[in-house]
């Protein structure tokens, strides 16, 4: 049980004082790579814009097509994006204006988030249906997204894994 001690009290009920270490409990959110990395890439439209450039649909007519959002919506997700780095803006046309859509090295390493997701929804959300599009490696062989160790080269189930702090030395 916690230390505690009892103390004399008016109440007719026994009263105990915890007499152990207090623990510092914050108010504050964690500090945490998966929020951050939301407040960028966390919204449906974000996402479904990703994807197309990906795709390599990247003018914004093409992904207002493909994806179904509205032009308003689109125009702030890809605001979000280049403003992030993860997008570039760059000029195709001048007359009229056009523009396109590149991934950054950013927007690259997001690719392995995308094919998860994908995957993910392909064998929970299909109904038993065939997947609508399945992604090729050049070797041949259908892509799935695999997690492995940097170092030893295993695949990563969550269980084998433990959270640690990053300690910064001074």
């Amino acid at each position: 049980m916690y230390p505690s001690r009892r103390i004399d009290s008016t109440s007719s009920f026994p009263t105990y004082w915890y007499d152990g270490a207090m623990t510092t409990i914050s108010s504050e959110p964690r500090n945490c790579s998966v929020a951050r990395t939301l407040e960028i890439v966390g919204e449906k439209w974000a996402l479904l814009a990703l994807r197309e450039v990906f795709l390599g649909n990247r003018r914004f007519d093409e992904m207002v097509r493909r994806t179904g959002a509205p032009r308003d919506t689109l125009t702030a997700r890809l605001k979000t994006l280049v403003g992030a780095g993860v997008l570039e803006r760059r000029p195709v046309s001048e007359h009229p204006p056009r523009f396109e859509y590149r991934l950054t090295q950013a927007g690259l390493d997001l690719y392995p988030v995308i094919v998860s997701l994908m995957e993910w929804g392909d064998r929970y959300l299909t109904n038993g249906e065939a997947p609508p599009m399945e992604l090729t490696h050049h070797c041949g062989h259908r892509l799935g997204a695999v997690t492995v160790c940097g170092a030893c080269g295993e695949a990563v189930l969550a269980r084998d894994v433990r959270p640690t702090p990053h300690r910064t030395t001074s």
